[in-house]
């Protein structure tokens, strides 16, 4: 697995780096048989140590999560029990992924960051000479990029959405082969979009 470790306002010295190195390759490593990619950023915020993991375990997986304490070690040590502990919940389920058909291929899509300034407008009022205007929505976009869209079990992609921390997640059904989404609820549970599509609506 390719490792990425970086220091914000500290150094990230030769024991912290094999430290989380070796962390990682365990827990990781107990489901995955060869995860691509990491990154782990600590960061240092007044005094406490904040820690953000990133993992591309393959197989359209992704995983993240956070931690801070007061020192480095430990921050590091609470994020990776919380990946280590949605793994082993999800351990069954993603051994059938792994054994499972071969996956369709994802469909790719366009994705937008948009600007959610407390004062920015979201309406622009186009008008023309005559004071004739003509109102049409133009959010500001502040990034674009490239992303796909998975074909899933309703299971699946909550165990996606869970794994990597999302408050939501598209997918494509692979039941009806609509778009469907889940999300996290404000109360804790899981939400389930499934639009109701009909041939001769």
């Amino acid at each position: 697995m390719q490792l990425t470790v970086k220091g914000k306002q500290l150094d990230v010295g030769d024991a912290l780096r094999t430290h989380v190195a070796d962390s990682l390759n365990a827990v990781v490593g107990k489901y995955f048989k060869k995860p691509i990619e990491a990154h782990v950023v600590i960061a240092r915020d007044a005094h406490l140590y904040k820690v953000d993991i990133q993992v591309h375990a393959g197989a359209g997986i992704a995983l993240q999560t956070q931690a801070q304490a007061t020192e480095p070690y430990p921050a590091f040590d609470a994020a990776c029990e919380k990946i280590a502990g949605r793994l082993r919940r999800y351990k069954s389920r993603l051994r059938g992924h792994h054994n499972g058909d071969a996956p369709q291929e994802p469909v790719p899509a366009r994705y937008q960051i948009l600007d959610a300034g407390a004062d920015a407008p979201h309406v622009e009022e186009i008008g023309d000479a005559d004071g004739q205007g003509d109102t049409a929505a133009q959010p500001v976009v502040v990034a674009e990029m490239q992303t796909s869209i998975a074909t899933l079990t309703v299971s699946e992609a909550v165990m996606r959405m869970e794994l990597a921390e999302l408050p939501a997640l598209m997918f494509r059904s692979s039941v009806s082969g609509g778009l469907n989404m889940v999300y996290r609820r404000a109360d804790g549970n899981i939400g389930w979009v499934d639009p109701a599509e009909r041939a001769n609506a």
